[in-house]
This record gives C-alpha cells, structure tokens and sequence, in this order.
C-alpha cells in the first residue's frame, strides 16, 4: 500500500511533511515528486542529451558511434561522459556503423622494378608535412552496371583525400589519374612521397614515369602486408562502412556522384577523425594558418 495518502493526511491535519516522511522511512523529494509525477533533473537532462545526440547521430548519416558523437557534444559545449552518451544512445537504439571485410583488388607484377619503402609504416598525423607523404590504393563498388573502382590519393599528415578518380576498369590509367588530380589541387612545392601497395598499376612503368614527370618518389609496402599502406586500408574500410556498403547503387554513375559528396562534402571538411584530436582534416590543416 502506497504511503502517500497517510503522509497527505497528516500535511492536510497540520502536521509537519517532513515529520510524517520521516516516521514512514521516506525521503520528501521522493515523496513530492510522485505528487507531481514530473521527471527529476537527471531526467530531463537526459532528455536534452538524447535529442542532442539524435541529432549529431543524423548529421552522420548514421556513421558515429559514441566516442566520436561524444567529441561532438564537447565541441559543442555540452559537458556530459563518454558512458552517459553510450548509455542514451542504447536506450534511443542508435549505433555507429562496424568495419566489414572487403575484398582485395591487389594484383602483384611479379617482374616489376623492386621499390623501397620510404614510410616504414609511420602514418602518424603531423601539421608540419603536409604535402611530403601521400599514399594510396584502389578498391571496388558494386552497380548493377558492373564494377566501378575507387583510386585515392591521401596526405597522411592530415587524412586528407588529396586526389581520387573512379572507372570501370584498373588499369594504369585509374591510378595516374588520381595522382594527376592530388598534384592539380595541392600544387606541392617540393618533392612528394607517394606510397602504395605492390599492385601492378602502381608498379607499371608508365606509372613510374608519370611519377618521375610530377615530381614524385614512389615508395611500396611489402606483398600481402595490409599494415604496410594501414592508411588507405583504413580510409577505404570507412567508405565502405559510412556509405558503399549501406545501398545498392543502380548504376557507375550514382556511384560516383555520391562518392564525390561523401568525399569532399563531408569526410575533407566535416567528418572528425579520432587520430586528429576529433577534428576534419580540414579543420586540422587550417590550424597552420591560425
């Protein structure tokens, strides 16, 4: 049996609430607040937070899991924990999008020119590089036209895709077009590593000698070691999990359209990268100007 109509009895016969809530072993605030039935603080911050996070969550076309959706309250002013944003987020059923395996499109050329490595697998970010390591490598979307293929070119100083270009084909000319695209908008000034897989358009020697004309060194990791190009594995695992693998794609064309938006209208300029201290490349790289 509830206790409050005994406590309402007494208040109503003059005695003291707190009196009464105390002879019953109940707390006044638990007491006023069954008579109002309204939410206590914590509840409606709670319910502050999770339109806020609903709201970050959709920015992200679905994509951020709490960690990063987190960043994005800080950034915002919004003080709360890691664990409070996860808690909320399972309570609204809203995740961030997993990694799935994707297929490899590396074809070694056993007869082509050996290489060195000139990244030894250091693809740490840094402000003060940009334009002095690039790396890249090619990967596949499904249409119902057929394949198309992705080539990226990416600074590893700030994650930027600095170049990319897409066919229905892999040959050479994919790969040399993406180059040609990252030395059209960066203009570097100086000598420029670039890094790849063993894949025998990278190690082509028309490939070389566009390489050779941009002034470009090229640099390969080591057949069948992911870890050696862990940068355009790592960004191609993000395609695929925030937009390739979430539709169909009726043709190479809506492929490549939606390819371009993801890429320089929201990965370049508005996606935060963990590695970055939760900020865009774009946002990373404009930190050398400040």
């Amino acid at each position: 049996m509830t206790v409050d109509p005994f406590i309402e009895a007494e208040k109503q016969g003059g005695h003291s609430v707190k009196r009464a809530c105390e002879l019953l072993q109940v707390s006044r605030a638990a007491f006023y607040a069954r008579r109002t039935d309204a939410p206590g603080p914590r509840a409606v911050r709670d319910a502050e937070l999770t339109e806020k996070i609903t709201e970050v969550h959709a920015v992200s076309r679905g994509s951020y899991g709490a960690p990063r959706i987190h960043a994005a309250l800080q950034r915002e002013g919004e003080r709360c924990g890691r664990r409070r944003v996860a808690r909320l987020m399972r309570q609204r059923g809203l995740q961030g999008q997993h990694r799935r395996r994707r297929q490899r499109t590396t074809i070694p050329d056993p007869r082509a020119a050996v290489r060195p490595d000139l990244v030894l697998r250091d693809f740490q970010p840094n402000p003060a590089k940009l334009d002095v390591r690039w790396c890249g490598d090619v990967t596949y979307i499904p249409t119902e036209e057929g394949w198309l293929y992705l080539a990226t070119v990416i600074d590893i100083a700030s994650r930027r895709v600095v170049g990319w270009a897409t066919a229905d084909h892999l040959r050479t000319e994919l790969v040399a077009e993406a180059l040609r695209a990252a030395c059209r908008s960066r203009r570097p000034g100086g000598p420029v590593i670039f890094h790849s897989d063993r894949g025998c358009q990278y190690t082509s020697r028309d490939f070389a000698t566009l390489a050779s004309e941009l002034g470009i060194n090229l640099s390969v990791g080591r057949t069948g070691q992911c870890w050696d190009n862990a940068l355009a594995e790592s960004f191609f695992a993000t395609i695929k999990r925030e937009l390739i693998d979430d539709r169909s794609w009726p043709s190479r064309a809506a492929a490549h359209s939606a390819i371009f938006e993801w890429i320089e209208g929201w990965y370049n300029i508005r996606r935060l990268h963990s590695s970055l201290g939760y900020r865009s490349p774009a946002e990373f790289e404009a930190a050398l100007a400040a």
